[in-house]
């Protein structure tokens, strides 16, 4: 696998992750957003990551992007790696097929574009312009072009949070299918807790400039939001993030159980 860094350190590469971070620091005007991380992902593995807004979630996504290299500390990643956000960021003035391939090399190639919307199940939609697709079919859209890039590493940014409830369960069982079918690392931003736990094999919690906590996911897929395992998993990860669990009715405590 090729890969590069994204710090002015040496260039590392490693057989068993695809992700390796380092001591790496981002601070914003003197204020320290990210402070000494030390993360590791996988090759396949699908984390997602958890924090209060201001925690450092996206700009460590925008990091591992290569949108941001103003840092301190080591990042290598895959040189082969796409994202998505949750705006789709389409081009209006571009057909959506076009929008797929936009920015590979070579001429334009419909047909591939068409394969993957094919995919994510809008390929009728390829000859439209997006400004007729609904919120739901233009995120799709903006999955198909980070698939088509074949990435190692999927870096997904809130990707449901503007879709309505109905949209966003499709949308989270969609991406669910897709990582199993393309077997590459996810990285998935997110407020939702129960997004992350039907989603992912491991949540990291995000606080302080670090990563403060951390649950292994290893409950069978699909995954059941009504079982005891998950409850007690959302009750944890709620209890972290200092939110009340609606769910129990009550204050979650730190050993994810109701308080009295």
């Amino acid at each position: 696998m090729s890969e590069q860094t994204l710090s002015k350190t040496t260039l590392t590469e490693t057989k068993n992750a695809s992700v390796e971070i380092h001591g790496l620091s981002r601070a914003f005007d003197g204020r320290t957003v990210i402070d000494a991380l030390d993360l590791t992902i996988e090759q396949g593995e699908f984390v997602a990551l958890l924090g209060q807004s201001g925690c450092g979630k996206s700009t460590l996504l925008r990091i591992l992007a290569g949108l941001d290299d103003e840092i301190s500390g080591q990042v290598t990643v895959p040189s082969r790696r796409s994202a998505a956000f949750q705006s789709p960021r389409l081009m209006p003035w571009l057909k959506v097929w076009r929008n797929v391939v936009l920015g590979l090399p070579g001429k334009p190639d419909r047909a591939l574009a068409t394969r993957y919307l094919a995919e994510v199940g809008i390929d009728q939609r390829a000859g439209v312009w997006p400004k007729t697709l609904s919120g739901g079919e233009a995120q799709r859209v903006s999955l198909a072009r980070a698939l088509v890039r074949e990435p190692e590493l999927l870096l997904l940014d809130e990707p449901f949070g503007a879709l309505d409830a109905l949209t966003r369960v499709k949308a989270q069982r969609l991406v669910g299918e897709l990582w199993q079918r393309h077997g590459c690392s996810i990285l998935l931003v997110t407020h939702d807790v129960e997004e992350s736990l039907l989603l992912a094999d491991r949540v990291l919690v995000m606080d302080a400039g670090g990563i403060a906590h951390e649950v292994t996911v290893d409950l069978p897929r699909p995954r059941d939001i009504g079982s005891p395992e998950f409850v007690a998993m959302r009750t944890q990860l709620l209890a972290w993030l200092g939110v009340h669990d609606a769910a129990t009715n009550a204050a979650p405590n730190v050993d994810g159980n109701a308080a009295a």
